[in-house]
């Protein structure tokens, strides 16, 4: 994980300077008077390669992927969690509740 997190660390480094590069060269350009067009080709590549470099950190840190089983009994919730007072069962919802039980009776 340390050397992942260094990479996402590295790349996020590279994106600011990327950022700050094109400030920079916005204002040159201000000075010169001239018209922005775009970024110059080399903060273009800095984009690129700090962006390859945080979606490989993001898929790697967090750790390995574990398939799904839906038929799993450990994927069942079976308890509420402790802090029920923040459950909501008073929402629009209820207004369609009348026509679902009709729909489900027939």
């Amino acid at each position: 994980m340390g050397f992942g997190l260094a990479i996402g660390v590295f790349g996020v480094l590279i994106l600011a300077h990327a950022a700050y590069s094109t400030i920079q060269y916005r204002g040159l350009l201000k000075i010169m008077e001239e018209e922005f067009s775009g970024p110059p080709v080399n903060v273009v590549l800095e984009l690129a390669l700090g962006l390859v470099f945080c979606i490989w950190a993001a898929l790697t840190v967090p750790g390995k992927f574990l398939s799904i089983h839906p038929q799993s009994e450990e994927n069942r919730i079976v308890s509420l969690p402790d802090n029920v007072d923040f459950m909501m069962f008073n929402h629009r919802g209820k207004l369609f509740s009348s026509e679902l039980d009709l729909k489900l009776k027939r």
